[in-house]
């Protein structure tokens, strides 16, 4: 029986979880493929490369949006909700949050019906994708019914969380543009790879979510944020020095969802070790997702 096991001792995050099962052995350009059966390849691209956090060798994952002015670093996962303007020119990055906060309002921002902010920007083709509409494509897709089943297993634990958070149900929620590409390839791209590698059953450490304050455009929110917290319910989170976001609402839902257990190392036979980085650095630690798989 194949065993994957989540070593989530800096956090998790969708990219960061692509990166590791990359990293073990996922095809990428398998990946890439598949991914183009739900239709939207002309919105982004995908990138891979190996980079050093503190002296360990990890894959990072990017997705680059086209249709843009600059590009998107990958990860920006927080829903909020917004009423105010977003200027999608700016993709600058600052520092606060976790390992790939860039700009706050790049996150999937669920947004309340009041969207008359976003109008006036004539470069978008679509400001929002709701979550019907992410259930649909994923769906109507062509992928195998197991990777649809596993996406929106995923994606449901999300929006249930952002609707109980915002006060609205599940069918009314939306995901901001931006986030919604990176969740979509997040989500869909961890099913995929999994099917591929084979995964029989699948485990994780305790999460940890990292503590203090995350700056958004919203105000200052605790860490973890709500969302994230809302999806770990009933999960063991893991107590962390670290003052930062460690895991973000996808990473939450992947673990959340897929985990049948939550504990120390298991017994396995190690076959795979695969390192998935983030984007921010720390002084103390590598700021690496590690995977490990093998026969149970």
């Amino acid at each position: 029986m194949k065993l994957l096991y989540f070593d989530c001792f800096s956090g998790m995050s969708g990219d960061m979880t692509i990166g590791a099962l990359l990293d073990a052995g996922g095809d990428f350009s398998y990946l890439e493929s598949e991914l183009k059966k739900l239709n939207f390849a002309d919105e982004y691209e995908l990138k891979m490369t190996k980079v050093v956090k503190n002296g360990i060798t990890g894959t990072k994952f990017d997705v680059v949006l086209k249709n843009k002015e600059q590009h998107h670093h990958h990860s920006h996962e927080h829903t909020h909700n917004h009423e105010h303007s977003h200027d999608h020119g700016h993709h600058h990055s600052h520092g606060e949050g976790d390992h790939h906060h860039t700009h706050a309002h790049h996150h999937n921002h669920v947004h309340a019906h009041d969207h008359s902010h976003d109008h006036n920007h004539g470069h978008h083709h679509h400001d929002h994708r709701s979550y019907r509409d992410i259930v649909s494509m994923i769906s109507e897709s062509d992928l195998s019914e197991k990777v649809k089943d596993t996406s929106l297993r995923i994606f449901k634990k999300i929006g249930e969380a952002e609707g109980k958070i915002h006060g609205m149900p599940l069918e009314t929620v939306h995901f901001h543009e931006v986030g919604a590409v990176d969740s979509i390839i997040d989500i869909v791209g961890t099913a995929i790879l999994l099917e591929q590698l084979e995964i029989d059953e699948i485990i994780s450490s305790p999460i940890p979510t990292g503590f203090g304050k995350i700056h958004i455009d919203h105000g200052i929110y605790p860490v973890p944020a709500p969302a994230t917290l809302e999806i770990l319910r009933g999960v063991p989170i893991a107590n962390s020095e670290i003052q930062a976001e460690l895991t973000t609402p996808t990473g939450a839902a992947i673990a959340a969802e897929l985990a049948e257990d939550f504990c120390t190392f298991p017994s396995m036979k190690v076959d795979e070790v695969g390192y998935g980085a983030g984007t921010k650095t720390f002084p103390n630690h590598p700021n690496v997702l590690r995977i490990i798989i093998g026969e149970k």
